[in-house]
């Protein structure tokens, strides 16, 4: 992973994230390629179906936490993503949600190494150190870190500029 860069941002509410999420699917990019880390408080206040149909990054978040949930038909929501993603875990004591596939590497690793795993995951994506630590902040504030792997450097451009504009907060490559 070292050798690949990462767009990543902090997402303060639902619709921003979605909103970036969306750039992401309208460039082509799938489910499988998109990580996300939200706390478990974070995927309780704004993905759960009680209002009705889940969004998509919602029930990708709710299946993630192994508590299920029927895929939204909404087009560009992170739900669904999040849940259809085989490799997403959630850890309870740590109260992460973790969907994408840094989630398989840090399933790997062991649900008690995951903090510091997350950390050196991040790190490790060639996010620099203050900046990871402004996301882990953020988390615990009840944002939603998302990262994806750009294929060229066009798209990176693309995603930078998209989540900037959905009030993306430390958007870097």
């Amino acid at each position: 992973m070292a050798d690949s860069k990462y767009v990543t941002g902090l997402f303060r509410d639902k619709e921003s994230a979605e909103q970036a999420y969306q750039s992401v699917t309208d460039r082509g990019y799938g489910k499988n390629d998109v990580n996300l880390v939200m706390s478990d408080d974070t995927r309780k206040k704004h993905f759960t179906d009680t209002a009705g149909k889940p969004t998509e990054m919602g029930t990708k978040a709710a299946e993630g936490a192994g508590i299920g949930g029927a895929i939204g038909g909404t087009v560009g929501a992170i739900a669904a993503a999040v849940a259809a993603v085989g490799t997403s875990i959630a850890l309870p004591g740590v109260g992460l949600v973790i969907a994408g596939p840094i989630a398989a590497a840090l399933a790997g690793a062991g649900a008690g190494a995951a903090t510091g795993g997350l950390v050196g995951a991040l790190i490790g994506w060639g996010i620099p150190e203050e900046r990871v630590k402004e996301y882990e902040a953020g988390i615990k504030e009840g944002g939603i870190l998302m990262g994806v792997n750009p294929r060229n450097p066009e798209d990176a451009a693309y995603f930078q500029e998209n989540w900037r504009a959905s009030r993306g907060e430390h958007v870097g490559y």
